[in-house]
């Protein structure tokens, strides 16, 4: 672990107030853009967004927009989103002259191109146990301090189970395959506490900068390559106290293993040659269930030209005057 760093660049949220917050926001010309990847999330979405909406908008003038990025849902999560304050885009509707990938990491790269906040800040539309401190939290040291680029959530885990007591730990990937990974790769960024955390917030210089793997392998290529890229003094960490979530099955978080470990080989030299994985997994009976794990990633969204002529949605530049007042 880098010397010190904990010390330095762990925080709670306790220590702003969404007042100072907007002060800050103010005396620095910073604007913000909450971001909410969603697919098939109808029963939470909606209640997330206006929550967001009433206290970080209306009440404390700290957000300049809220985007729901709506990746291939087959519910009501669109209409949920809209119905409660957010700006909807259909993941697939963004930029179609580059064509879709299903994924959530897919759905925070094209949000670059439909937002225009100098800060983004990513929030899981799944939440169950949770406040608006993990937003506002967030933005406390990116707002105090320029040397900061990344900051990550870390709390204590609720899982949907009878006990519902909270653990340290930080999920059944992040134990058995995140951690491992960085201890043997990047030690220096060990102080993580929770490097898969979905809750996080980026300067948006920094991330335009950066290949975003379509999947679930975002949070961690996004840790690694801004410790590459700006150093260990560029990530922070806020604890935010309690998350509740759901609990997902063994045979899916195989899948999320997988591309983890796609994100860890490319960025060692030895990355997978092509675009998709075959995954083997076996139920009862050694009956085989076969998936094709996607290790797709974006190129860095700076270097995206701009759509074609009566192609594709407005982009971030486009936005920019529009922010102030969207919400």
């Amino acid at each position: 672990m880098n010397d010190g760093w904990f010390e330095r660049r762990t925080r709670q949220w306790t220590e702003w107030t969404p007042q100072r917050l907007v002060e800050l926001k103010r005396d620095t010309g910073t604007t913000v853009s909450l971001v909410v990847p969603a697919r098939d999330e109808e029963a939470t979405v909606g209640s997330i967004v206006a929550r967001v909406r009433e206290q970080l908008v209306e009440r404390f003038p700290l957000l300049d927009e809220i985007v729901a990025m709506d990746s291939d849902s087959t519910d009501a999560t669109a209409r949920e989103a809209a119905r409660a304050g957010a700006r909807v885009h259909r993941t697939v509707d963004v930029r179609p002259d580059l064509g879709h990938h299903r994924g959530k990491g897919e759905a925070l790269w094209k949000a670059q191109f439909v937002t225009a906040g100098d800060i983004l800040v990513f929030l899981d539309a799944d939440l169950v146990e949770w406040d608006t401190h993990f937003v506002f939290g967030l933005l406390g040291p990116l707002l105090e301090e320029t040397g900061v680029e990344l900051v990550k959530a870390f709390y204590d885990r609720v899982l949907d189970r009878e006990d519902a007591r909270p653990t340290h730990e930080g999920g059944r990937v992040t134990e058995l395959v995140a951690r491992p990974t960085i201890a043997l790769r990047w030690p220096e960024l060990s102080g993580i506490i929770q490097p898969l955390s979905g809750e996080w917030a980026i300067r948006r210089s920094l991330l335009r900068e950066l290949p975003v793997p379509v999947g679930y392998g975002v949070e961690l290529a996004t840790l690694v390559d801004t410790h590459l890229s700006r150093g260990v003094d560029a990530i922070a960490q806020v604890g935010m106290g309690r998350r509740g979530h759901h609990h997902q099955s063994l045979h899916g978080l195989g899948a999320m293993a997988t591309e983890l470990l796609a994100v860890a080989d490319r960025r060692a030299g030895a990355g997978p040659g092509t675009d998709t994985v075959e995954l083997h997994q076996y139920g009862t009976g050694g009956k085989t269930m076969t998936t094709e794990v996607g290790v797709v990633e974006r190129g860095p969204a700076s270097r995206v030209g701009p759509p074609p002529a009566g192609h594709g949605t407005a982009t971030g530049a486009q936005l920019a005057g529009k922010v102030a007042g969207r919400c």
